[in-house]
């Protein structure tokens, strides 16, 4: 309801040094008049001000306002921000006495950043960014939410999309003005423009889904026997006691996951029952999601038990693939030097001692590598993020290949129209009401 004027903790909630509470729309100016007996202050200049409970007068805090005249605000609509301090008291006070002024109400979560894009201060891509940069965790999710926040992947579709309807207005010229002679280069010219545009997105979504593993963080399964080291290795990695490490067999019953950020990049290591032949239900229930971990993982990292070389774990070696990365624990235990030249299903192995640290370091760089080269992108153009954004663009993409095996131009121009639509819903240039409540439900409040 955008007449309504919405309020909510912008800051971090509990206790802080400062807490910020904004609110945005038509009655703000006024609620600040109710709250501090002042008029507005100059816009974007910070004005102290003493708030006071619009009911009985009581004092609530001594603070600071910034006063944002829409459309020059980031929601479009007239913003007032209070700086107060941080306490928990103080912010539910003052929390509670913008609820007791009339035409206000608290926002609901994600709304600012809504009524930003219905005044068309941000496409939906942006959006969605400032709710990602808000979650970064990395240095690397964070450079990717702020390229996406500045545009970047708009630019792309929007330029994309201004492709396509010049290539269906040629074309509508041709099915709609078919007595002018129009040059048969101007058909022949919509097909290599459309014909060029499919193979941009086709491109374009052959990225391994790279932006949506980055943002979501690259999935890392650990595999091995019981004893071999796993969860001394997730220890380590994790540098606390994320796992339990026992010398009984069969300890890790389930999947155990830690998120760590490995050099600027997420990754979502899981640490995994030891794989064996066992009669026992439980346990071969946790062997068996093992197993489908490992199969859905990005990256697997498989660990051996160094003191039992020659002799591997046959169930470990049977899971070894290009995207394994292959490690012989227990160094500190044996001559590591047969095994220099060795490969394991074609891996070369790493040689280290989770418990002395020897080859830890080497481990981690190789690690660190192979995460890289699945998360970094390659070339200037942006990385697709979200599944939405995915899911459009194959729309699009068959609605293009489709056109240039239309049998009539009305036919094609009928499915350049539905690939435009399918552009359009990701930036938010058609009508995608029908989205914005899935897009703007994992906003946090005050956002």
């Amino acid at each position: 309801m955008q007449h309504d004027t919405i309020f909510a903790l912008a800051s971090a909630p509990g206790r802080g040094g400062v807490a910020v509470i904004r609110l945005s729309g038509p009655q703000a100016a006024q609620a600040l008049e109710r709250l501090s007996g002042k008029a507005c202050p100059p816009p974007r200049l910070a004005s102290r001000a003493r708030f006071r409970n619009p009911r009985d007068g009581a004092l609530l805090d001594d603070g600071l306002v910034l006063w944002f005249p829409g459309p020059a605000s980031f929601t479009g609509e007239d913003v007032v921000e209070l700086q107060g301090h941080g306490g928990r008291a103080v912010t539910e006070s003052l929390l509670d006495a913008l609820c007791q002024i009339p035409g206000l109400r608290p926002a609901e979560a994600g709304e600012f950043s809504r009524r930003a894009f219905h005044n068309g201060k941000l496409d939906l891509t942006q959006a969605e960014a400032i709710a990602d940069l808000v979650n970064a965790e990395t240095a690397a999710q964070q450079r990717q939410a702020l390229r996406q926040m500045d545009g970047a992947l708009a630019k792309l579709y929007d330029g994309w999309r201004t492709d396509l309807v010049r290539s269906l207005a040629h074309l509508e010229a041709y099915i709609d003005f078919p007595d002018e002679d129009l040059p048969p280069e101007v058909d022949q010219g919509a097909r290599d423009g459309i014909l060029s545009l499919a193979q941009a997105i086709d491109r374009h979504l052959a990225d391994g889904h790279r932006g949506e593993r980055l943002r979501d963080g690259l999935s890392v399964a650990i595999v091995g026997a019981p004893n071999a080291g796993k969860s001394s290795l997730v220890n380590a990695l994790a540098r606390r006691d994320a796992a339990i490490v026992s010398a009984t067999a069969g300890t890790t019953r389930d999947v155990v996951e830690v998120h760590l950020d490995l050099g600027g990049y997420p990754v979502v290591l899981a640490d995994t029952a030891g794989l064996r032949e066992t009669a026992e239900d439980i346990e071969a229930e946790g062997i068996r999601r093992a197993q489908a971990r490992a199969a859905q993982a990005d990256l697997k990292i498989a660990v051996f038990d160094g003191t039992c070389w020659p002799q591997l774990d046959s169930h470990t070696v049977n899971l070894v693939d290009d995207s394994t990365l292959v490690v012989i624990n227990k160094g500190d235990q044996f001559d590591a030097a047969p095994l220099r030249a060795a490969l394991v299903a074609g891996q070369a192995p790493l040689v280290v001692s989770v418990k002395s640290g020897e080859g830890m370091a080497a481990f981690l760089a190789r690690l660190e590598e192979a995460v890289k080269a699945r998360l970094e992108s390659h070339g200037s153009a942006p990385a697709l993020t979200r599944a939405r954004h995915r899911a459009a663009l194959e729309d699009c993409a068959t609605c293009l290949h489709r056109s240039l095996m239309a049998p009539a131009l009305e036919l094609m121009a009928e499915d350049l129209r539905l690939a435009a639509r399918a552009l359009g819903r990701i930036t938010g240039r058609v009508d995608v009401e029908d989205l914005l409540d899935v897009i703007f439900r994992d906003f946090c409040i005050g956002k």
